[in-house]
């Protein structure tokens, strides 16, 4: 793609994103062909982005973290977006309906970076978990999918190019060392209303989110863009995305770390 077209696919989508709109294609030839393609789009909406009034880049979503869901978009690793300072909140925040399209919830482990990464030290492993993160945090992510409400049919390009999907990122008031929980298998539920809709495992991201971090530091390592301290990093769903419904209460249950919630109205 051209980079005139690039910028037009970008304001097209972040258009779209302040009108709280969904669409169904863009033109041909604004369309990327590629994955490349797709995250120069979604760079172009991310400078958009930032021209909002007192929003920054906070740091990463991970999106696609287990086979499943790879293999719906016929991928062999995840996919990755931003998480901004004016689309973000703490657990108990009362949210509109109105300022969203149709999302969905998705109970997710994020991480935070502790320090500023070295990317020449790359890769790592996740036996450097103890040097690059200074804890986990429970959080929900609100997705929007803009092409669609299924993941296969809207496609990996689409979902790269419209910020990975990311809409809004909600987090505990909490950080927990990293051994607080047994990353390879502990539980997680989510509540709509009170009632539980989802059973989940962290162990859904990628055997342990700690993986999903490494994958990203590594993948953004070989892109020459370091993470910093104090950036998080969502890791992936560990339960099934649930779409949002409006006059509803959202709660997920981390167990020792807590409780996340929502009043969606």
């Amino acid at each position: 793609m051209i980079d005139k077209d690039i910028l037009l696919a970008a304001n097209i989508l972040f258009q779209h994103r302040l009108n709280k709109t969904g669409l169904k294609i863009l033109p041909n030839k604004l369309t990327p062909n590629t994955i490349t393609d797709a995250y120069k789009i979604q760079n172009e909406l991310k400078i958009l982005y930032l021209t909002l009034k007192d929003n920054i880049c906070i740091g990463k979503k991970i999106g696609c973290t287990n086979k499943i869901a790879m293999s719906q978009v016929n991928i062999f690793e995840p996919f990755y977006g931003n998480l901004f300072s004016k689309f973000y909140n703490f657990s108990g925040c009362k949210l509109k309906s109105s300022k969203f399209y149709q999302p969905f919830f998705e109970p997710e482990i994020s991480l935070i970076i502790k320090n500023d990464i070295n990317i020449n030290n790359a890769p790592f492993t996740i036996n450097d978990s103890d040097m690059l993160f200074e804890g986990i945090i429970p959080s929900i992510e609100m997705v929007e999918f803009r092409f669609g409400d299924n993941i296969k049919d809207v496609g990996i390009k689409n979902l790269i190019m419209t910020n990975g999907a990311s809409e809004y990122w909600i987090r505990g008031k909490n950080i927990f060392p990293l051994d607080v929980i047994n990353l390879n298998d502990h539980k997680v539920k989510l509540y709509i209303d009170g009632k539980i809709k989802e059973n989940g495992n962290v162990n859904a991201v990628l055997g342990n989110p700690l993986n999903a971090g490494i994958w990203l530091i590594n993948k953004l390592a070989e892109l020459g863009k370091p993470l910093l301290k104090g950036q998080f990093i969502t890791t992936g769903t560990c339960t099934k995305a649930i779409p949002a419904k409006s006059n509803t209460e959202v709660m997920a249950d981390f167990g020792l770390l807590g409780k996340v919630e929502i009043n969606y109205n």
